[in-house]
């Protein structure tokens, strides 16, 4: 019988960015989402605790959610090449690949550290990725950015929203792609129709519910 899916959270960055990693209890496969910064030091952390790396998640492409990422798959796919396992693939949203690609557009080179990337998968509104023993639905979310997506771990009953959604309020729109009324239109078609149970886990703060941002987020009356 498979363990619950758990999920853990590493704040880091300038930004204070949540980095999450979910796993199976009694599993040392580990899946990771949005590398903020300090990739070496991720990978240090959760191979430290008896984690291996599998595999790495993109909810969008701005800087503080991707600066970490190079470093994190390469070190991952160091230890995966040692214990003779797969690549280690990074995963992203199809419309967020020019936004990766741009230090101007992701912001990174006006926060004063230019960084591209390219993921390895490029994937769709609806694909599921099956990963270290996991399995989730991509949900396409444009608005904060064009090619912004959340993960839904529907056994485990939560979203990573990323920059979509956050604690009583939802992300911003004035950088390069973002648009406000597309962002709106993502969170009441997309997530306010998920259950109201569902958890949230944003790219920022504390987490919420469906049910209490259906209620309480003056962004979404």
């Amino acid at each position: 019988m498979m363990g619950e899916i758990k999920i853990g959270r590493m704040v880091l960055g300038s930004c204070q960015t949540n980095c999450y990693f979910l796993y199976r209890t009694g599993d040392s496969r580990v899946l990771v989402a949005d590398p903020a910064d300090q990739g070496a030091a991720i990978f240090d952390t959760l191979k430290k605790n008896g984690f291996c790396v599998e595999g790495i998640l993109l909810t969008h492409g701005h800087f503080d959610h991707i600066w970490g990422c190079e470093e994190l798959r390469k070190r991952a796919n160091e230890d995966a090449a040692e214990r003779g396992a797969e690549p280690v693939l990074v995963y992203a949203c199809e419309a967020e690949r020019a936004l990766l690609g741009d230090a101007v557009k992701n912001v990174s080179k006006m926060a004063g550290r230019p960084c591209t990337l390219e993921a390895d998968v490029y994937v769709k509104d609806g694909e599921e990725i099956a990963v270290a023993g996991m399995t989730c639905r991509v949900i396409a979310t444009p608005g904060h950015t064009a090619g912004g997506c959340c993960y839904y771990f529907e056994e485990a009953g939560f979203l990573l929203c990323g920059d979509t959604i956050f604690l009583e309020s939802v992300g911003r729109t004035d950088f390069p792609t973002g648009s406000m009324g597309t962002l709106i239109r993502s969170i009441k078609e997309k997530i306010f129709t998920l259950p109201e149970e569902t958890k949230l886990y944003p790219g920022h703060g504390d987490g919420t519910t469906v049910g209490h941002e259906k209620s309480y987020n003056p962004f979404c009356v």
